[in-house]
């Protein structure tokens, strides 16, 4: 892990650690949790390198011989400043020892990444390029292009978020407040940003959005560029501002507000968003029940489908690998149940639709059908 790492090494340990550390205790993985028989992993897959910084991801592949697989795409938390890939990895062992879903567990550029020099805008355009880049290439792993989920929890809520609800925003110009649509860091050799949204390229057939952070404006607001914001002293990191120091939230709102999934949700007569799932902890400080509750109401009252789950006495980090004694969680007591969860909207999602029923001239069933 990138900034983490650094963390677990340090001697400095007190309550606003707790959510930084929550893989530096050493795990006990249940064999029936993590199968390495039930499935072929592939590390470290080069996807794309913007700006000479190499992004990769791990791709588990079921062994069951019943592919193509759906897919899943899956964004790591961290508050975009901390954490890697790695987070993600008890995870996405579960859900390929469990089920039957090619999961591409991603990295993506951190704000303090390159200098701490990245921007928001750029974080969400390597999770475009992400998805893409899986579209195009999933297929050599066993997995079915046109069937993909999107998940993450918090910051990869957010990030899950924004390509459901803003997928369609892309542009060959780089991103501003007078053009506040994304350039995604893969496209598909031949293609401009213009034609893969025509094209619909981001288009996704499900989203589960575990303890998403889904208002970057308000966050701002509230000193997420500040001190106050805990998650840049874990990264090693000066505060600024998530567009550089040029820019703050009070003059340039709507720099933000382009990046907050709760002000982009269209109505369904408008286009149709996938069915997603919404997930939180009942005592989450971070990423409280309330807000998690504010977003599914805006997507009902868009008409879009959405269902909610809320896990009883967890915190935030319910779904990261390892365990955290300040948060009172570990990956094999508190992760299983909430992936269950996952895996069962996701087969109602991709479940294959029954056969047609075959009838006589009279109605009733042929008896020959199928022979």
């Amino acid at each position: 892990m990138r900034n983490i790492r650094k963390l677990c090494e340090a001697s400095v340990v007190g309550p606003m650690l707790a959510l930084a550390l929550a893989s530096c205790s050493p795990h006990q993985e249940l064999r029936q949790n993590n199968d390495p028989d039930r499935y072929t992993l592939v590390e470290d897959v080069l996807w794309a390198s913007p700006s000479g910084f190499d992004l990769g991801m791990d791709i588990y592949t079921p062994n069951s011989g019943r592919g193509p697989y759906p897919v899943i795409v899956m964004f790591h938390g961290g508050g975009w400043l901390i954490n890697d890939k790695s987070i993600m990895n008890q995870a996405s062992a579960y859900l390929a020892t469990r089920a039957d879903y090619v999961v591409c567990n991603v990295d993506y550029r951190l704000l303090a990444d390159l200098d701490n020099s990245v921007m928001l805008n750029q974080i969400v355009e390597d999770a475009f390029g992400a998805v893409l880049w899986v579209k195009d290439h999933i297929r050599r792993y066993g997995g079915d292009a046109t069937r993909i989920a999107v998940t993450g929890d918090s910051a990869g809520g957010h990030l899950s978020a924004m390509v459901v609800n803003l997928g369609d925003r892309l542009s060959s110009e780089p991103f501003s407040e007078a053009s506040p649509s994304f350039q995604p860091t893969y496209l598909p050799a031949g293609q401009t940003a213009e034609q893969v949204a025509a094209l619909g390229g981001l288009e996704v057939q499900a989203a589960v959005l575990s303890y998403g952070a889904f208002d970057v404006l308000q966050s701002a607001v509230d000193g997420f560029e500040s001190l106050r914001n805990p998650f840049w002293l874990f990264s090693g990191s000066l505060p600024r501002g998530l567009f550089g120091s040029d820019h703050n939230v009070t003059e340039h709102p709507e720099l933000y507000r382009a990046l907050s999934p709760v002000h982009h949700i269209p109505l369904v007569d408008v286009r149709v968003l996938p069915p997603q799932l919404l997930t939180v902890g009942t005592e989450d400080p971070v990423v409280r029940p309330a807000s998690v509750k504010a977003y599914l109401e805006k997507l009902e009252s868009a008409g879009q489908a959405a269902e909610y789950w809320e896990y009883a006495g967890r915190p935030h980090a319910f779904l990261d690998s390892g365990s955290n004694a300040i948060l009172g969680i570990s990956f094999e007591a508190d992760a299983p149940e909430a992936l269950d969860v996952m895996i069962r909207f996701l087969d109602d999602v991709f479940a294959p639709e029954p056969a047609p029923r075959v009838t006589t001239r009279d109605g009733l069933p042929n008896p020959n059908a199928g022979i």
